[in-house]
């Protein structure tokens, strides 16, 4: 397995060379066009591009964090997800359990981020929560945590920082093409001959490239989903919870509300679809959901070797492998275990998992509880209320905050 998380380093690398390029390749053009010196815009790109590197590998994590609105959560707000993440950890041989984080949003959805398995997290929908039983949850919670052994998450970081780079240079640049003019000493050089050429090369490339950047960053997310399905299935022994998990996060109508197209191959499933209906099968940053699904019911035991076969069996080997041959070789077998007994009572199962999820939220977002002083009544208190005093709505009691 170390040798497929090498070959997952070394490809990052050249990858990230690749957007890396699209952005030089526009800093060239937007130099020419601007200062008539394209060597200057190459160095103001590579500045950007060098500044947004650091950016991603320091902060990275944060910046996609905050923008999907997730809170930070500790062990004794949500103790049944800690649980299961830390259950994970064990599994896949990590040091360290990643910090969880919840986003308040009904949608079915997560995703991984961070720098390094010491500096990873993990994010959850409180949709995801609430629909999930403990199979379902723990097998999407192994496909995270499979993205951050596997040191994808990184990648993933600064694909989508670049990535938002070059559609913010691209737009500027394009909208200065339109509603600008050109210095007059460039204008004098397009005259001479070949300026009005590399005027048309200059537009092509700033509408393509960003599809170019998109349809790289999707490549690297598509591939890296099989290991990631596999790897839970052999963390959990129990390749049905995450199939089955699936089957609920594509029945979804929900999109993830701060989801954009930087982030969203970090999902463990799109999280764009069209109003009130559920998740396409075919989409460009991930494999076919019905596929995914498929393969793992499919798998006879819990190990690579075995996703492998069913991968093999879905396709009649016709594209190959899917899986690198060090991690096939690194596991052996591993046999399906039992699914966990049925709730005694579905429905208040459901009913905990809602409060636990509430619960989290409140502390996520820091509101204070204070039980009435004449009814007992748990009442929730916003962390901006400047009221030192608050009224019962039950029994009219006054207390103090």
């Amino acid at each position: 397995m170390w040798e497929q998380i090498r070959s997952n380093k070394t490809r990052s690398v050249w990858l990230t060379i690749g957007i890396g390029a699209i952005l030089l390749l526009i800093g060239y053009f937007i130099g020419w066009y601007f200062f008539a010196n394209g060597i200057g815009g190459l160095t103001i790109a590579l500045v950007i591009w060098g500044i947004m590197n650091l950016v991603a590998v320091f902060q990275g994590d944060n910046i996609l964090l905050s923008i999907s609105k997730a809170r930070k959560i500790k062990k004794a707000d949500y103790p049944r997800l800690y649980n299961i993440v830390e259950e994970m950890q064990i599994a896949a041989g990590l040091e360290k359990t990643p910090d969880i984080y919840i986003i308040d949003d009904p949608a079915l959805n997560a995703f991984a981020t961070g720098r390094d398995p010491k500096r990873a997290s993990v994010a959850i929908t409180s949709g995801l929560l609430q629909k999930l039983n403990r199979d379902e949850l723990q097998g999407v919670i192994g496909h995270e945590i499979a993205h951050i052994k596997n040191r994808d998450v990184l990648l993933m970081v600064m694909c989508g920082i670049l990535l938002g780079s070059i559609v913010m240079l691209s737009w500027f640049a394009s909208r200065a093409l339109i509603f600008g003019s050109a210095p007059r000493s460039r204008s004098s050089n397009s005259s001479s001959g070949g300026g009005g050429l590399i005027i048309i090369v200059a537009i092509v490339l700033m509408i393509l490239a960003p599809l170019a950047a998109q349809l790289i960053y999707f490549a690297i997310s598509r591939k890296r989903e099989y290991l990631a399905d596999a790897s839970s299935a052999l963390y959990t022994r129990y390749p049905e919870g995450l199939a089955s998990a699936l089957e609920k996060l594509a029945a979804s109508t929900h999109e993830v509300r701060a989801a954009n197209k930087a982030t969203a191959p970090m999902f463990i499933i799109n999280p764009f679809r069209q109003k009130g209906r559920a998740a396409a099968n075919l989409t460009s940053t991930h494999p076919p959901i019905s596929e995914r699904i498929r393969i793992l019911r499919s798998m006879t035991g819990a190990s690579f070797s075995n996703y492998e076969q069913a991968y093999d069996n879905l396709h009649r080997a016709q594209h190959g492998g899917i899986l690198p041959a060090s991690a096939l070789a690194a596991t052996g077998t591993a046999e399906i275990r039992a699914p966990r007994p049925e709730p005694v009572d579905p429905y208040r199962e459901r009913i905990e998992r809602r409060r636990e999820t509430t619960e989290a939220l409140w502390q996520a977002n820091d509101y204070k509880t204070i039980t009435c002083i004449n009814c007992g009544t748990r009442l929730r208190i916003p962390p901006r209320l400047q009221n030192s005093v608050v009224r019962c709505p039950h029994c009219g009691s006054v207390n103090r905050t």
